[in-house]
C-alpha cells in the first residue's frame, strides 16, 4: 500500500492506495496537531510500503511526522516547491516560498491539461495559473469561506454553507444574520475567483481550463461562471506525478482526474469582463 498525506494548517487528509492496482482503498482526515501520531490516526499503517507527503503545516509537525513514519515505513517522499518540475517553471521569485500544496496542484493541473487555472478552496482560497508551455505565473491568496466567517465575530462560525445550495439562492440578500453572513462571504469568494480568472486570461491572451479542489470546492464551484471541473485529489495528483510508484502513475494516469473542461472563447471572457467594468 501507498500512503498519501496532504497535511494542511487545519486538516491532515490521507488516503491508502493499492500499489499493484492503483485503486484507492480508504481515505480520511484528522485535525492537524502539534504532536501528530500517524500510528493512531491512520489505519493499516503496518501494510504501508511507501509514503508521499505534501505539507504546509509548521516545520516541527512535518519533521515529527517524517521521523515517525521512517521508523515504520521503508520509503518516505516529501514534496518540496522547486524552481522547476515536470515541465513547469515556478513563478515565485523565491520558489521555495510557494506553498507546496499550490505547487502540487499546479503540477497536477499542467500534467492533465497542459496549462490551467488551479483553485484550492481550503482555509484560504488560492488561485494559481500555469500557461501552456509550463510557465507558472504565480497566483492569489484569499481568505477561505470559514476564515471570512470567523473574522466577522458574529457568532455564526459553526453554521456552515450547505454545499448542495444553489448558487442563485446563495447570491440573494440574506433575511437572517446567518444568511447575510453566508451569502456575503459566498458572493465575495466567487466574485473574486471569477474576476481573477477573467483578468488574468485577458492579460495573457489565453483561455485556460479551470480546476477546483479543497474542502469548499463543491460549494464555490456552484458560483463559477466559466466551465470548470472539481478534482478532490488534485494535490494527491501532484504527488503521483512527482513520485510515480505504480504502473498507472508511470503511464501518466492520475487518480480521480476529471475530464478537462473546454474553456469558453477568449473573446467571450473579454466581452464579459468589459461589461462588468461598465456596471
Amino acid at each position: 500500500m501507498i500512503l498519501d498525506l496532504d497535511i494542511g494548517n487545519t486538516l491532515s487528509k490521507w488516503r491508502l492506495k493499492d500499489a499493484d492496482s492503483s485503486e484507492i482503498r480508504s481515505r480520511g482526515a484528522v485535525w492537524t496537531r502539534e504532536e501528530w501520531r500517524p500510528g493512531a490516526d491512520i489505519p493499516d499503517l503496518d501494510v504501508v510500503e511507501a509514503v508521499r507527503i505534501s505539507s504546509v503545516a509548521r516545520r516541527a509537525v512535518l519533521e515529527e511526522t517524517v521521523s515517525l513514519l521512517r521508523r515504520r515505513v521503508g520509503t518516505v517522499h516529501v514534496a518540496r516547491s522547486t524552481a522547476e518540475a515536470l515541465g513547469v517553471t515556478n513563478g515565485y521569485e523565491e520558489p521555495g516560498r510557494l506553498g507546496v500544496d499550490r505547487w502540487m496542484g499546479a503540477l497536477a493541473g499542467y500534467q492533465l491539461a497542459g496549462g490551467c487555472c488551479a483553485v484550492d478552496c481550503g482555509s484560504a482560497i488560492t488561485v494559481d495559473f500555469v500557461l501552456p508551455g509550463g510557465r507558472h505565473l504565480g497566483g492569489y491568496i484569499l481568505p477561505g469561506l470559514r476564515l471570512m466567517k470567523e473574522s466577522l465575530k458574529l457568532g455564526t462560525r459553526n453554521v456552515a454553507i450547505d454545499p448542495d445550495s444553489e448558487a442563485e439562492e446563495l447570491l440573494e440578500p440574506g433575511r437572517r444574520t446567518v444568511e447575510a453572513v453566508n451569502h456575503g462571504i459566498y458572493m465575495a469568494a466567487v466574485s473574486a475567483v471569477n474576476r481573477i480568472y477573467s483578468e488574468v486570461c485577458d492579460q495573457q491572451g489565453v483561455a485556460l481550463p479551470m480546476m477546483l479542489t479543497g474542502g469548499d470546492a463543491r460549494v464555490v464551484s456552484r458560483g463559477i461562471q466559466v466551465p470548470h471541473a472539481v478534482w478532490p485529489d488534485m494535490v494527491y495528483g501532484g504527488l503521483e506525478a512527482c513520485f510515480p510508484l505504480t504502473a498507472a502513475e508511470r503511464a501518466g494516469r492520475l487518480s480521480g482526474a476529471p475530464r478537462v473542461p473546454s474553456p469558453v472563447a477568449l473573446e467571450k471572457i473579454r466581452a464579459a469582463l468589459a461589461f462588468s467594468m461598465l456596471l
